[in-house]
């Protein structure tokens, strides 16, 4: 019989098959004691194997190239943190095993991270992965890990660790379903980048019996258990006419009585440029430099190695618009030589444009690497700050851009609240604002972009997210001045109808979503996305906002 569970659509698609779930995790290996004498081999045994697995996620991360590179050799780092594998040498020397150390050393700083409030929860799963890959090699076991199969299925699981999505075969994997994680989550935009249809927060997905038929639709976050013929038949007709509509639609970005709204893409490093050129990405709209600076958390790269990641990146879009995010250290990207170490609550903490106006040497390394990247190129540089709270900090980072004689536009990012109920405020001193609508949804809602158990509250349909939008984009139009949306709320075909009708004047999202925005956007008109906007504001819940938004654009 026919049943419908939702879960969070984060990956466009239509994906049928039989279900089939993760390997299970590594079993808690046996808290036995060992005598004084074997404690040394037993070290180098650790050593050994935390460095295999380092080695082995570096490695699934070159050949998964883009975004997956930049997220493994995070994980590789975690393996190889010096304080982690100090604290499992001290307790092997004490009289546990190898494996038992890295267990119980992982097990301290898992419980280390949920007292601080979650609020680097969102790399739990990346840890758990990293201590189940050791604790596997040690025991001599086969490492978790999708299951093996000759034939295409739908893989279930509790949550997907970034070297398991990284390295996904869509021939084989038609989509994965997961219980935990969120639409911010790693497996998430990792899910986008391989164009897998993906559903996450989907409480009891592990209950789904092995071999089970599934209908996983990843834009509605719909799953169809035991689907009819007619139900599978619907949903099929409404993939192909989804992919037809992608073919036809081509171009820069508009609405269809020729509203523009540029179209760019969201790139970590030089290697998600082809991708972006491909799908006609109209500039960079979210250049992360973090790439660059997380490959040694000791010191800052030399301004010779930004100039020329940097360039990479602007000589590929001649004539285009390529906004660059500085540096966005702190919360879950902690740096040795920028973050503070001690702090309670590191997301509320000296992140992003405060880190670097505590260090203005890396600041202004990063901006004179900048503008001589840019020199001789036909490229439009924009450059922006990340965790703008007011015009005290717009002011002093247009200031430290003047001072670098950066020829460039200078931007604030809106992820704080503040700095969207004082928007016209902060654009006294800036002249663009672009809407990072992940952090934004997490401080306004005080709900942790990785936690799935407050997915609700990170959903981009939110109206009082839709309402800081409105004030930004209102304030951005007041002072002549452009506000674009380079969070993940962009890539949702639907609701960059809505935040074009709210006024935000383009749209960033990862290069394998601008497809289906464009051909979404090309079937409006500017008025029925304004009138859309107007209806999801007015609802009460995210969900009624979706509903009311399609019921404008539909005609009902």
């Amino acid at each position: 019989m026919e049943t419908t569970l939702r879960g969070v659509g984060v990956s466009h698609g239509v994906a049928i098959g039989e279900v089939r779930h993760m390997g299970t995790a590594v079993l808690e290996p046996p808290a036995k004691q060992i005598p004084a004498e074997e404690a040394e081999r037993e070290q180098g045994r650790a050593r050994q194997a935390v460095e295999a697995v380092a080695a082995d996620l570096i490695a699934r991360g070159n050949l998964a190239g883009g975004e997956a590179q930049h997220v493994l050799e995070a994980q590789a780092m975690m393996a190889q943190d010096p304080e982690l594998m100090a604290d499992v040498e001290r307790r092997i020397a004490v009289g546990s095993t190898a494996e038992r150390g890295v267990y119980d050393a992982f097990a301290s700083y898992r419980a280390l991270l949920a007292g601080a409030g979650e609020y680097l929860a969102g790399r739990v799963a990346d840890l758990d992965d990293v201590r189940n890959r050791i604790v596997a090699r040690l025991l001599g076991v086969p490492m978790p890990g999708v299951p093996d199969s000759d034939e295409p299925y739908v893989l279930i699981a509790r949550d997907l660790a970034p070297a398991d999505t990284a390295l996904l075969d869509p021939a084989l994997v038609l989509g994965f379903v997961t219980e935990e994680g969120g639409p911010t989550s790693h497996s998430a935009i990792l899910a986008r980048a391989l164009g897998v249809p993906a559903v996450v927060a989907l409480p009891g997905a592990g209950e789904l019996a092995e071999g089970t038929l599934i209908a996983v639709d990843g834009s509605t976050g719909e799953i169809f258990v035991d689907p009819s013929d007619a139900k599978r038949a619907e949903l099929e007709s409404a993939a192909a006419a989804r992919k037809a509509a992608l073919t036809a639609a081509t171009g820069p970005g508009a609405t269809s009585d020729g509203h523009k709204v540029p179209l760019l893409a969201n790139v970590g490093g030089p290697g998600d440029v082809p991708a972006a050129v491909e799908a006609g990405a109209e500039g960079v709209g979210l250049f992360r430099t973090e790439f660059l600076f997380l490959d040694d958390s000791k010191q800052a790269p030399s301004e010779e190695k930004q100039v020329a990641a940097y360039r990479a990146v602007l000589e590929a879009f001649p004539e285009g618009r390529v906004v660059v995010r500085v540096l966005d250290a702190g919360a879950d990207k902690p740096l040795d030589f920028l973050t503070p170490a001690d702090e309670p609550n590191p997301a509320l903490g000296v992140r992003g444009l405060r880190s670097l106006l505590d260090h203005p040497d890396v600041l202004r390394t990063q901006l004179t690497a900048l503008s001589k990247a840019a020199e001789g190129l036909p490229v439009y540089l924009e450059v922006m700050a990340p965790m703008v709270a007011d015009r005290a900090d717009a002011k002093a980072f247009a200031d430290a851009c003047r001072e670098a004689g950066l020829n460039a536009k200078f931007g604030a990012m809106v992820e704080i609240p503040s700095a969207a109920l004082r928007a016209r405020s902060v654009l006294q001193e800036v002249e663009f604002l672009s809407l990072g609508t992940n952090d934004l949804a997490q401080y306004t809602f005080a709900a942790d972009r990785q936690v799935g158990a407050v997915s609700r509250l990170q959903d981009p349909w939110q109206p009082a997210l839709l309402d800081l939008v409105a004030l930004s984009a209102e304030a951005a139009k007041a002072e002549g001045k452009s506000c674009g949306v380079c969070g993940e709320a962009a890539s949702d075909p639907l609701l960059a109808c809505v935040l074009t009708g709210l006024g935000v004047t383009s749209l960033s999202m990862g290069a394998a979503s601008i497809p289906y925005v464009r051909a979404t956007l090309a079937k409006y008109t500017l008025a029925q996305c304004e009138r859309a906007a107007s209806a999801a504001r007015a609802a009460d819940s995210a969900e009624d906002a979706r509903r009311a938004a399609q019921a404008v654009l539909s005609g009902e």
